[in-house]
């Protein structure tokens, strides 16, 4: 029975993603069969073979650059994790610390955020962690990098707020927003009181399994507070945001109708695309691609040219890189870890 919900779960998500993605295709297709229909034979209307021929179009050397930045981004990643759990007096490798990062970046194609649970697990497993603390450092990671993107969106704001605003009018309603804007304040809320109950039950005394597992949990929390180096722990984190922005920005130059958009464009699509995946659909599948489509039509871009520019992106660097990495690391690393028992 376990296996069998598991297995939902990930078709579930899988048909969120895709479910998007095919709405979008069939809207694109027929907007792209009415303007194309009166020019063109009905034979050449496809916006598939579009799409293809968008894709043999790119300039292929600004994808592999785009690949090399989304290394560094992920070498800083990993020493940024090594740095969180050094505070707690826990000293990973680097092979297994990043081959379980790029294996969660993996599994997140199937399953949304189940790759940070696998990533610790298998660190946990591979280092001889205990899980809690190698899911505190996560917690760490994670919450870093959602400050890190507030502060990017308010810059956004500063610098192009009214393509933003624009973009919110056209495509979400105010009771969308009023929605997610409630179901924040209670996860935040619910966070919180979590968080008492938790240390009530750690006041009480209580020593059962549970409790001590939590007690730990917490106290690799607040390992973030011994931190060895905390510039560097700041540096790494900006090293890992001015990568990911490259890495939509630079996209730019790869494909002839965005080639000449601007780095205030790019910050715009940058964001809507980090949102795009934030949602709990594989890798940000369909969603995505809704958002940057949709941020691009705001700077002129045609529709079938802004949704192939996603798909590009998507598939090129999402796909491609997390799918080879994830499976190479996921053969590698018990390689590895053998070879280094046995020695």
């Amino acid at each position: 029975m376990g296996k069998l919900f598991q297995f939902s779960k990930v078709l579930i998500f899988v048909l969120v993603g895709f479910g998007i993605l095919y709405l979008m295709y069939q809207s694109q297709q027929e907007a792209y069969y009415s303007d194309c229909i009166s020019s063109t034979p009905d034979s050449d209307c496809s916006l598939m073979t579009k799409i293809m021929s968008d894709f043999r179009s790119v300039r292929w050397i600004w994808i592999f650059v785009i690949l090399g930045i989304y290394m560094i981004s992920n070498i800083a990643r990993t020493l940024r994790w090594q740095q969180i759990l050094r505070a707690d007096n826990y000293h990973p490798g680097f092979v297994n610390s990043i081959g379980t990062l790029m294996i969660g970046y993996f599994v997140n194609l199937g399953i949304p955020r189940a790759g940070e649970l696998v990533r610790t697990g298998m660190l946990s497993n591979y280092e001889d962690i205990p899980i809690e603390k190698s899911l505190a450092s996560v917690v760490i990671d994670r919450v870093a990098d959602i400050i890190a993107l507030l502060i990017i969106i308010t810059i956004t704001l500063l610098l192009v707020g009214g393509d933003l605003f624009a973009f919110l009018a056209d495509n979400v309603s105010p009771s969308t927003l009023y929605l997610l804007g409630g179901l924040a304040v209670m996860g935040c809320i619910g966070l919180v009181i979590g968080i008492g109950v938790i240390r009530r039950l750690i006041k009480q005394g209580s020593q059962n399994w549970l409790v001590q597992k939590a007690n730990s949990f917490i106290d690799g929390l607040q390992a973030v507070t011994q931190l060895e180096s905390v510039p560097r722990f700041i540096l790494y984190t900006i090293i890992i945001w001015v990568c990911y922005y490259l890495m939509t920005y630079l996209c730019f130059f790869s494909f002839g109708p965005t080639a000449h958009l601007s780095a205030k464009v790019g910050l715009m699509i940058f964001v809507l695309g980090t949102m795009g995946i934030v949602f709990p659909s594989p890798g940000g599948m369909g969603s995505y691609h809704f958002l940057v489509m949709n941020g691009l039509l705001l700077y002129g871009i045609e529709s079938t040219d802004a949704f192939s520019f996603a798909n590009i992106v998507f598939f090129a660097i999402q796909l491609f890189c997390n799918v080879l990495l994830g499976l190479f690391f996921l053969i590698l690393l018990p390689i590895y870890n053998s070879a280094t028992d046995g020695a």
